[in-house]
């Protein structure tokens, strides 16, 4: 073929991709406006009175940035979240306050504190470079224990490795910025105020891809400080987790000048290859300092030697086809089988297919291909820990040896080490898992002892009990008094990080389900509230259905015990915890195939229609009629083809299908196509030229009332786009109109209608939740929820219950009963919501030593037009006996009142005469006296609640029975 004719051919492939649209990436100061118009959306919201419900789990808790303990009291200790805010506890753990839950990010990157006057700094913004890595907006300062908080500056920093305070002078501060994650800034390196941040200034930069991300102060030396810097930029495609930026700093004048310490000499690795580092610093017995540096190291191992005539993936790969055929069949059978080839690909098939040419051994390999092996295939050298005892001068790597299993290829998520203040010998490294050597890290061993979590972000050491340690990692707080050969988990706070979840219709009580980051996918009650009274009995209500990342949960609504569920990249099994059935389903490539693309967050639907039908989502849409026993490709590729990178793209991010018309079915990707089939996959029509392109497809929702409704997310988190894109469609996706206008700045992750009334919308974004009661027109926020980013919403339509999956803060519940009712009224008179019967009890109002508050409380919702200071609430008979009248106050809008079934004293003669009315000749009268708190409360019968506010009034039945 002759150059030019390939060249046309390239031109042709060229116009045939969607030409990539880019977006300006959102500034700080309309992330402010965001933050104050989030604030008038709740502030003056008719929902303020909308209560909400944590419902745990607590147990696996969420990913810890960091620690600040008190050097003078250990027992008292500040923790910051990823992505669920700053807590304080006094007390070891045992109970925890939050801090920073109304603030304009929750996303915690470090703190510190200024012990003796309490001032405390926040770093907003994780560090770690994570796919949920939320981006902050600078420094915070508190001067009231975190009562109160006033933003210092540093907006655009984004992510924030380091905050340390002078313990000699709470106004001077220096800051490690790494920077935005998705894209170049300048406002990256190290910060450094003296004025408790009203200025700032940058006294080390080295580019717009290269950050701070750790800083140490020497604690003998105040005047000295070490900084290492990292060159990192994330795509949603690819992750470039090293380059020549990386490197280490010191500075002689606190922070005002900077020397490069890592050069070319120095014996510490430079150039493309250098990753993240981690830095500690310590003094031994004679004054010697030795500064520590731990490396992510990108660097290719060097080849390892031929292990004889064994297959290796790389061999095989560059092996002709004509040598692999020479091979003894045992060596390609024990290839195929270390590989966990399928059983019916055996050496004789493989041999003979290659004969006929249908196969060439690069697709033997190729067979092999997903994001997982990608990921753990890479030959990185990986972690690495180097020392230095003149000062950074030279640096030498203190093991021989490959340090494996502790960063594989993703050192980007971790990179902290901590080293014992006065002894220099005992360092602990981060990662997965936790090691620790106790000879200055020549040798090392594990330090994860029962109950730790495996992934680690940060270690306290005790500097008077070395054995006393403080982790950090994505299972919330462990605390070891023995160095690591055992835990205590401290994970009060319910600090889930869910990416999905789902509810059931079980008739006992339905569940909630949900996956959740490095924490698997778990199952629990609906009216679980987060506690420790669990470990009474020692049964903790939510039961784990499977480990890794868990993802999307779907059950079948026949038996509401098989259950799909999975982790990252696709894997999912069918399970059923009753019966003992756990069977993995993913569909797999032919081989001779390109592998199929899975996004971390693989999507997946049970049919509305049929629940053995089940579909799952690639680069393809997949569809079993057999509950994933056997799955067909009903789709082309729905994506624009995937991009050169390190990260699973080009994927199916949502899928859909009518819940009023089967085989109408829907798909969105993470590049931005749009697809839809009208013919249960027999045919497909892209739908998204009309809308902003490349943007990352996070939900399509079908209208559960009319067949050619359908709502769509598009989320430019990843281009560091934070608007909020929400479009609803009322020609089944052939035109769309944005909705949602007066949404704040805030990346979108879902949209759902609900299922009773198609007035009443649900929209999740990175910093909370959001209601629409006409049709999209409008939003309101809630107050009762912290601005933690929300990830999914599902309705449980017989209890008519909102649950809310938070990326933060586990799972919230709430009634919507109400507002189903009101959602499309453009004029909406005082409503009372239906309530629940309640079942009497002879110990209301009962109390002892040993037994909580047993007084009743029933709460419900009412909606009121206008305020009303001056509103009753009354408790009557259908005969209009009246048992109470209480003075209550409403808002406008949704209130949540509560009463506790008592009644007036003086009608106790009434409630026994009506109690013995119906009394058979052999019975016992009925006796009504007071509870030993001295209230009386309603006896079994049926009773109205009335509402009277502005001269109207409305009532509901309520039975006690």
């Amino acid at each position: 073929m002759s150059v030019a004719r390939l060249f046309c051919l390239f031109l042709l492939f060229l116009c045939s991709r969607a030409p990539a649209q880019t977006y300006q990436p959102t500034d700080a100061a309309a992330r402010r406006e965001g933050f104050g118009q989030r604030g008038r959306l709740t502030g003056n919201s008719p929902l303020a009175g909308l209560e909400f419900t944590n419902i745990g789990p607590s147990i696996m808790s969420g990913r810890v940035a960091d620690v600040a303990v008190d050097p003078r009291d250990p027992h008292h200790f500040y923790v910051g979240y990823a992505s669920g805010g700053l807590w304080e506890t006094t007390d070891n753990g045992s109970t925890y306050t939050p801090l920073f839950d109304k603030e304009a990010v929750m996303t915690v990157g470090d703190l510190d504190v200024h012990w003796e006057s309490g001032t405390i700094y926040v770093g907003t913004g994780e560090v770690n470079s994570s796919r949920s890595s939320y981006a902050g907006d600078g420094m915070y300062r508190s001067d009231d224990g975190g009562q109160s908080w006033q933003h210092i500056g540093l907006d655009e920093t984004h992510h924030i490795g380091r905050t340390i305070v002078d313990q000699d002078n709470p106004d001077v501060v220096w800051v490690a910025a790494l920077g935005h994650l998705y894209g170049p800034n300048p406002e990256r390196g190290i910060y450094r105020t003296t004025d408790g941040g009203a200025s700032w200034t940058k006294t080390l930069f080295v580019n717009d891809s290269t950050g701070a991300v750790d800083l140490i102060r020497d604690p003998r030396n105040p005047d000295e400080l070490f900084a290492a810097t990292w060159q990192r930029e994330r795509k949603a495609w690819d992750f470039v987790e090293s380059g020549p930026g990386s490197a280490i700093y010191h500075s002689a004048d606190a922070g005002q000048t900077w020397s490069l310490l890592s050069d070319t000499d120095s014996g510490f690795p430079t150039g493309q290859g250098v990753g993240r580092i981690g830095l500690g610093l310590s003094y031994d017995s004679t004054g010697q300092r030795h500064v520590y540096a731990s490396l992510d190291n990108y660097f290719f191992r060097e080849s390892e030697p031929d292990d004889g005539e064994a297959l290796t993936k790389n061999r095989v790969r560059e092996m002709p086809v004509q040598d692999l055929l020479r091979l003894e069949v045992y060596l390609l059978e024990d290839f195929l089988r270390s590989n966990g080839y399928p059983r019916e690909l055996d050496a004789k098939t493989v041999r003979q297919r290659m004969e006929d040419g249908e196969l060439s051994p690069l697709q033997l390999v190729e067979y092999l291909g997903d994001a997982n092996s990608d990921l753990f295939d890479t030959p990185v050298k990986g972690f690495e820990l180097y020392l230095s005892q003149d000062d950074g001068k030279s640096w030498r790597r203190t093991h021989d040896d490959y340090l494996d299993g502790v960063y594989y290829s993703y050192g980007y998520y971790f990179g902290q080490i901590a080293v014992h203040p006065e002894d220099p010998q005992t360092i602990y490294a981060m990662g997965v898992p936790i090691i620790k050597s106790t000879d200055g890290g020549k040798n090392w061993s594990g330090a994860n002892g029962d109950n730790v979590h495996a992934d680690h972000h940060y270690l306290w050491i005790n500097p008077e009990k070395p054995d006393h340690l403080i982790n950090g990692n994505d299972g919330g707080i462990n605390i070891s008094y023995n160095g690591g050969q055992s835990w205590l988990k401290s994970n009060v706070p319910p600090l889930g990080q869910f990416y999905a979840v789902a509810v059931d219709n079980h008739p006992d009580g339905y569940r909630v389900y949900g996956g959740l980051q490095d924490n698997g996918s778990w199952r629990g009650p609906h009216d679980y509230e987060a506690s420790n009274g669990w470990q009474q009995d020692g049964d903790y209500p939510y039961d784990a259905l499977m480990g890794g990342d868990g993802m999307q949960v779907a059950v079948d609504p026949r038996d509401n015990e098989t259950v799909y569920a999975g982790f990252q990249f696709g894997n999912y099994f069918r399970i059923n915890q009753q019966e003992g059935e756990r069977t993995f389903i993913t569909p797999k490539h032919a081989l001779g195939e390109r592998p199929y693309r899975w996004n971390w967050q693989s999507p997946i639907l049970i049919s509305p229609h049929q629940p053995d039908i089940f579909y799952m989502g690639s680069n393809f849409l997949h569809r079993s009629f057999n509950r994933g026993d056997d799955f067909q490709k009903i789709s082309p590729d729905l994506t624009a083809g995937g991009r050169s990178g390190d990260v699973a793209y080009g994927t199916l991010t949502t899928i859909a299908e009518s819940p009023l018309r089967f085989g109408l079915l829907y798909t969105g990707s993470d590049d931005g196509r749009v697809h839809r089939s009208t013919d249960g996959g027999g045919n497909w029509e892209r739908l998204d030229e009309s809308l902003p392109q490349n943007l990352w497809v996070s939900r399509i929702a079908p209208s559960h009332a009319m067949e050619n409704v359908v709502y769509l997310s598009l989320n430019g988190y990843r281009d560091d786009n934070f608007a909020s894109y929400v479009y609803r469609s009322t020609d089944r996706g052939d035109t769309w109109e944005r909705i949602g206008r007066n949404l704040p700045p805030e990346p979108v992750n879902v949209i759902k209608e609900d299922p009773a009334n198609p007035a009443l919308l649900y929209v999740g974004t990175d910093h909370g939740l959001y209601f629409s009661l006409d049709t999209g027109g409008t939003f309101v926020g809630v107050t009762d929820l912290p601005a933690v980013a929300v990830h999914d919403v599902a309705v449980q339509e017989q209890a008519k219950d909102l649950i809310v999956g938070t990326h933060g803060r586990s799972l919230y519940r709430t009634d919507v009963g109400l507002l189903q009712s009101l959602a499309g009224q453009s004029d909406p008179s005082l409503t009372i919501a239906s309530l629940d019967p309640q079942r009497y009890s002879s110990r209301y109002g009962s109390a002892s030593w040993n037994r909580s508050d047993t007084r009743p409380e029933v709460t419900f919702q009412v909606f009121s037009p206008a305020a009303s200071a001056g509103a009753t609430l009354t408790i009557k008979s259908d005969d209009d006996v009246v048992w109470t009248r209480k003075a209550v106050s409403l808002e406008e809008g949704i209130n949540t009142l509560s009463y506790d079934l008592s009644f007036d004293a003086e009608q106790a003669e009434a409630m026994e005469q009506r109690l013995n009315e119906s009394r058979k000749a052999d019975e016992k009268p009925a006796v009504v006296e007071a509870a030993e708190n001295g209230d009386f409360y309603l006896r079994p019968g049926k009773y109205l609640v009335v509402i009277e506010a502005n001269g109207t009034a409305t009532e509901a039945p309520l039975e006690v029975k």
